[in-house]
């Protein structure tokens, strides 16, 4: 079993849900997204395996660069919202935990545990 936390140190829920999957004691790749370089394949490729239905319940639209970029205009392609992600990475909600082809977000932590 192969899992990715995309993580944010800086983030309760991130470490919240870091620890829960470390009880486990299973083998965690950490990206630490905010420093990694990200690219459109790996966003798309996250928000397949999320199975939503919009990218933007990826996204943290209460941010001010969310806001600044208009990134709420409906028009916006997927594509569009993916690089806008990329080029502003504290624009991805987190954590998300993948697992083979599967994603959850970490919001609550407890959700991941759905994965394994």
């Amino acid at each position: 079993m192969s899992i990715t936390i995309y993580h944010n140190p800086r983030c309760s829920k991130s470490r919240q849900t870091l620890a829960l999957l470390e009880e486990r004691d299973v083998d965690i790749q950490i990206v630490k997204y905010l420093d990694a370089e990200l690219t459109v394949q790996t966003i798309a490729d996250l928000y397949k395996a999320l199975n939503y239905d919009n990218v933007r319940q990826m996204m943290r639209t209460k941010e001010a660069e969310y806001i600044d970029q208009k990134l709420s205009d409906e028009s916006l392609t997927d594509q569009a919202l993916f690089e806008a992600i990329v080029a502003t990475p504290k624009l991805l909600e987190r954590p998300i935990v993948v697992v083979d082809n599967n994603a959850k977000m970490g919001r609550p932590p407890e959700q991941v545990l759905e994965l394994l």
